[in-house]
């Protein structure tokens, strides 16, 4: 069945769940939005994102040196109580953020730290090269958008793909974790080092 973009946004905005995991969800119920709504809950995982809100002060910092010991991750996930940061689903994140950081080397954490300079910076290199390809102008907007998501997907960790699963994204790891653990859990920061950088 063919799930149309428009059809998993409207899922993605009534659950808050990744975008792929409404797909899969809409696949699952035959691209109708209100079965698709139970699937979700019922997996767990639309109430992930009402968890959001919730303070998070406790948590667990992870590393990962690769082998050589020339390239090495810190990064702090936090949760709601250390109770959740005991866990092994928890432990299990963190050590695959940390080796996800290592190997994808995200700018930041979520696209919301791209600041409105840079966004628009890239958004006129992205017209000027659709331009140069010539394409027409009545396409270039939706050129610059689809570029630009695949931007967020190569500089955000939160939108990248998780490199031990690519058809889903970190995020919606992340999100499948709060769901079962039931606490909101977040990567705070993280720090990158590389021998000679």
């Amino acid at each position: 069945m063919n799930i149309s973009a428009a059809l998993v946004k409207e899922l993605r905005e009534k659950t808050g769940v990744g975008m792929m995991t409404c797909k899969k969800a809409l696949v699952e119920c035959d691209g109708d939005i209100e079965k698709s709504i139970v699937y979700l809950r019922e997996q767990g995982l639309a109430k992930s994102s009402k968890l959001a809100g919730r303070a998070a002060n406790q948590g667990a910092v992870f590393s990962y040196i690769h082998q050589g010991s020339q390239l090495g991750v810190l990064v702090e996930i936090a949760c709601e109580t250390d109770f959740v940061s005991a866990t092994d689903q928890f432990k299990e994140l963190g050590k695959n953020l940390a080796m996800q950081i290592a190997a994808s080397n995200p700018a930041c954490i979520s696209r919301e730290e791209i600041s409105e300079d840079v966004l628009n910076a890239e958004k006129e290199v992205i017209a000027a090269q659709a331009r140069t390809e010539g394409k027409p102008d009545k396409i270039i907007e939706r050129i610059v958008e689809g570029r630009i998501e695949k931007y967020y997907q190569e500089q955000c960790l939160l939108d990248m793909e998780y490199g031990r699963d690519d058809s889903k994204k970190v995020k919606d790891i992340i999100t499948e974790v709060v769901a079962t653990l039931g606490e909101n859990i977040f990567v705070k920061r993280y720090a990158r080092f590389k021998v000679g950088e």
